[in-house]
């Protein structure tokens, strides 16, 4: 794209241009024409929210029971830092105000989640549809952009961003086709504005439109991207006895990952679900995102899940719980003796790992166990041992983790850099956090941060 003034003299220049009509830009969207800003949002596929409307299961965990300071720590301490401000300004339980004023009540879930009454992902996405509507911003869909710079003459002496954008509709009613050797096809042209809000999303879920455009228009302005991986993916494991248990799920369990050096990487107490494939549930997929940027750096590396089964209880008192069930009469089923209801092809895996036969837990009755077995099957129930070689991927992964380094954003009004009219919020920067509708808080709280910063 040259700069030529007389090229593009007259062309329309756009208060504000978001990229992505998602849950971080229909927030931003309507926060910031609430403002008097002039908005217009590009959404490259047919339909706002898409990923909104697949979230939680289609219910949409859309923020934390947590207070802003709890829940900004479970993304990590820079990550924490940096959301500080954006959860100050924008806490969990605003966000349940705001959709209550929305029309969306919300109700308490396990795990520190909300959801809306409904139990319906698309009453989030309606909601914030039409608040954006409602305060006159104009959706283009059907318009990717595929390319974002500055310096784009519009006029003698004046300069703004400039995006390229496929889709004749969009470009006849807000840009200017494209020319000469500028022009990538005939659905292309150029759009104009004085501020630019990229939150397009990662690369998690593609098929609803997230293929991670932003990160080369980014690249190329000599900004640092941490490339992208899957997090809140399930787990895979080569372990034949994992697949066998598919189905079971432990509620609660303590999940620790360790690399192949024994090194703790993180630890979840967290339900856990045995699949066909490894391990899934919260306990599993908050850590995948470990597992896969351990994978990129070298797929041959390899992780180990310690599960403990018991967590309530300690090694001794499991200890205690065995010797004093071995010496009553009748001897009471193994499984019979544990604070929890564990299934008996689990019991009976915990056997193999602790080097017994299976036979005892077979045989129902309480096995006479010396010392030194007593002491591996504790071992085993506070951490049986499973292997995990990889995740479900992107495709899976209901986030990214990687994106535009933080040290490149100013965390209070989330403006790039160097970049001035250019902001980056949402999935595209450089955190995530756990399950439990943290993610969608951390784009709600940036949104409003970065339209907050305009029309003041």
């Amino acid at each position: 794209m040259q700069d030529n003034a007389q090229k593009y003299a007259g062309a329309p220049v756009h208060e504000l241009v978001i990229i992505g009509a998602g849950a971080a830009g229909l927030w931003a969207a309507a926060a910031a024409a609430k403002r008097g800003v002039q908005v217009l949002v590009l959404e490259k596929t047919p339909r706002s929210g898409t990923k909104i409307l697949a979230s939680g299961g289609t219910r949409c965990n859309l923020t934390t029971t947590l207070d802003a300071t709890s829940a900004a720590a479970l993304f990590g301490n820079k990550a924490a830092r940096f959301l500080r401000s954006a959860f100050d300004n924008l806490p969990p339980a605003s966000v349940r105000e705001h959709f209550a004023g929305l029309g969306v009540s919300t109700v308490e879930a396990p795990l520190e989640k909300i959801f809306p009454g409904s139990q319906n992902a698309k009453d989030v996405r309606d909601a914030l549809l039409s608040d954006a509507l409602e305060a006159g911003i104009t959706i283009a869909y059907d318009s990717p952009v595929t390319g974002v710079v500055k310096a784009c003459a519009v006029a003698p002496g004046a300069t703004r961003w400039c995006l390229s954008v496929r889709g004749p509709e969009t470009i006849a009613a807000h840009g200017v086709p494209g020319c000469g050797g500028e022009k990538v096809d005939d659905d292309s042209g150029f759009i104009f504005a004085d501020h630019v809000f990229i939150c397009s999303g990662g690369t998690s879920v593609p098929d609803s439109g997230t293929t991670g455009d932003g990160y080369e228009w980014l690249e190329k302005l000599e900004l640092t991207i941490t490339p992208p991986v899957p997090a809140l993916a399930a787990l895979t494991s080569p372990d034949s006895w994992v697949h066998e248990l598919s189905g079971i799920s432990l509620d609660p369990c303590n999940v620790r990952l360790l690399d192949a050096k024994g090194k703790r990487l993180g630890e979840r107490m967290r339900p856990v679900l045995f699949t066909h494939k490894g391990l899934s549930g919260p306990g599993a997929m908050d850590l995948s995102g470990h597992v896969a940027r351990g994978l990129q750096e070298d797929s041959t590396t390899r992780f180990m899940v310690k599960l403990d089964l018991v967590p309530e209880l300690a090694p001794d008192e499991l200890r205690d719980i065995l010797v004093e069930g071995a010496g009553r009469s009748g001897r009471p089923a193994l499984g019979a003796l544990l604070p929890v209801s564990l299934p008996r092809r689990l019991l009976a895996a915990v056997a193999n790992a602790a080097g017994l036969s299976e036979d005892v837990i077979k045989r129902g009755a309480m096995p006479q166990l010396s010392k030194s077995a007593r002491h591996q099957f504790v071992e085993a129930l506070k951490a049986l041992p499973v292997r995990i070689d990889g995740t479900g991927g992107f495709d899976q992964a209901e986030v990214t983790r990687g994106g535009l380094s933080l040290k490149h954003v100013n965390p209070r009004t989330m403006e790039v850099n160097g970049q001035g009219g250019l902001y980056v919020f949402g999935e595209m920067l450089d955190l995530d956090g756990p399950i439990g509708g943290l993610n969608f808080q951390a784009a709600f709280a940036t949104a409003q941060l970065a339209s907050e910063s305009l029309g003041a």
